[in-house]
């Protein structure tokens, strides 16, 4: 069967394109510049944007850092890492000039004909998915004016406050899966996520829903519980086979490849003979004791300690006892044993051909269970939080044999690491989002990163590396890049009043207050 991404290539080819567009330059395209829109075309570049924007900067350097996933021994590049260097927060403000604007531009050819109800809900869906990641990122941003320039010329757009945008995304997701109909025609195979199946993008909107219900805990419970519940009875991802993902193909063109895969191999780890990595990367010590200290199976799946064979052959040795990650803020120069130190698995984690996991069951099982825990769903929390773990074992066999992990690994693991049914709600609360750190890695940054700052789990202590911007204290916000201070400078001076007075990484977004 012809891939999914060879039918999208060839769809751009025809098109009549100009110029280059970041993360497409290899293929000299532009869908932005065609005078025709294809939806179909330009939904599948929506999706791609949507899920890689500013990986490096955002989910590997600045969330893994403060996360403590990953770790670097250099200053530059140690935004999360020594709480340095904001500019690589600024850059996924970049979804304004590609994802945001090709999905208004899908909605807007669409919208028009009846026909097309569920290419309009599915790219309302989507539009959801990209807005909520920059609420989250940035708080109150350019929302209901966003994408408008070339149409009226409107270069300074109003920030919503992130209450209001919260409130509009949940009404569009609702809106959304209740408009879906499977009479009706779908993007087919321009859908890299579910290749236009109407059940798979229903459950994929409540189970959005279900993220973004439980995010407003801390600033309104009941309306946090309201949407809960909805998303609940709407019908949320539970099974392995509709776990929303992208599978790329380990092909010539760049943009085919995945996209975490070719970030840290340009970024850190193309080469195992170098004594040294180009940002100094390696796992983060946190990290990989905790995945030690608990006996867990994925350890293998995730990490490396490159040693020489017998031949004198660097070869990728996964032994659990090997295993060892760097320090966080602990170097500022070469370490000399850099080498000892723990990376991402080539045969899983830096294949091209990898699957990028967009939202998962495993993530939803843990919602659920916080969900029984406070009362607004009727389940056993730790038949839940099983179900999770189960999953978010499960998920590693999408990158076949090297990934997958018996049965029996996980019952171990289970029984050595059982749900803390006696523990108080907070001690809960932390075996939840712990798991949820170790299910996410690399693949959802943002979650871990916003569920870090609405839980305070995992338990991360912070570092305080001199000169650091953050008085010692772990960031929760990205910075909005300092040009929008220069041409936009009212609608973002009234913004920054409003979270706290000042556009820094220690300011907090709406549903994150500080008591």
């Amino acid at each position: 069967m012809k891939s999914l991404f060879q039918y999208i290539f060839s769809g751009l080819f025809l098109l009549t394109l100009a110029s280059c567009d970041k993360g497409f330059e290899e293929m000299n395209v532009n869908p932005n510049a065609s005078e025709t829109v294809v939806p179909e075309y330009m939904f599948t570049k929506a999706l791609l944007d949507g899920v890689s924007t500013n990986y490096v900067g955002a989910a590997y350097l600045t969330i893994g850092g403060s996360m403590q996933q990953t770790a670097t021994y250099k200053e530059v590049p140690a935004a999360g890492d020594k709480y340095f260097n904001e500019t690589y927060s600024y850059t996924s403000w970049e979804a304004y000039s590609t994802s945001v604007i090709e999905i208004k531009k899908v909605i807007d050819v669409v919208r028009e004909d009846p026909e097309n109800i569920n290419l309009l809900s599915i790219a309302r869906i989507w539009r959801a998915f990209i807005f909520h990641r920059l609420t989250d990122l940035y708080g109150d941003i350019p929302y209901t004016e966003a994408g408008f320039a070339s149409e009226n010329q409107n270069y300074t757009p109003k920030y919503d406050e992130q209450s209001a945008i919260y409130t509009d995304l949940l009404k569009e997701l609702e809106e959304s899966a209740n408009a879906l109909d499977a009479s009706k025609s779908t993007f087919g195979d321009g859908d890299l996520i579910y290749s236009g199946n109407i059940t798979k993008w229903k459950q994929f909107a409540y189970s959005l829903m279900l993220r973004l219900g439980m995010r407003l805990t801390n600033i309104d419970a009941s309306l946090a519980e309201s949407w809960v519940k909805k998303a609940i009875a709407g019908g949320v991802v539970l099974n392995n086979a509709d776990v929303a993902s992208i599978q790329y193909v380990d092909a010539s063109q760049v943009a085919q490849r995945n996209f975490i895969a070719t970030s840290l191999l340009n970024t850190d780890y193309l080469d195992p003979q170098n004594v040294d990595n180009i940002e100094g990367g390696k796992l983060a010590k946190t990290f990989i004791d905790y995945l030690k200290n608990t006996n867990d199976p994925r350890l293998n799946k995730i990490a490396v300690v490159w040693v020489r064979n017998a031949t004198g052959t660097y070869v990728a040795d996964t032994t659990a006892a090997l295993q060892e990650g760097m320090p966080n803020a602990r170097y500022n120069s070469f370490p000399s044993n850099f080498a000892v130190f723990s990376e991402p698995n080539p045969n899983t984690i830096l294949r091209f051909d990898s699957p990028h996991l967009v939202l998962t069951n495993a993530e939803m099982y843990l919602l659920l269970t916080e969900a029984a825990l406070r009362g607004w769903y009727s389940a056993n929390p730790a038949e839940t939080y099983q179900a999770a773990v189960r999953a978010g074992m499960a998920q590693w066999s999408l990158w076949g044999a090297y990934g997958q992990i018996s049965d029996a690994k996980v019952d171990y693991y289970l029984s050595k690491n059982p749900f803390n049914n006696g523990g108080s709600f907070d001690e809960k609360l932390e075996q939840i989002y712990t798991q949820l750190w170790v299910s996410l890695f690399l693949q959802d940054e943002y979650e871990i990163f916003a569920n870090w700052r609405r839980t305070g789990y995992p338990q991360l202590t912070p570092t305080n590396y001199p000169g650091n911007l953050t008085g010692g204290t772990i960031p929760r916000r990205f910075v909005v890049p300092l040009t929008e201070e220069s041409y936009n400078r009212e609608n973002f001076r009234e913004a920054m009043q409003r979270q706290g007075g000042t556009n820094a990484l220690t300011s907090r977004v709406w549903w994150d207050p500080a008591n």
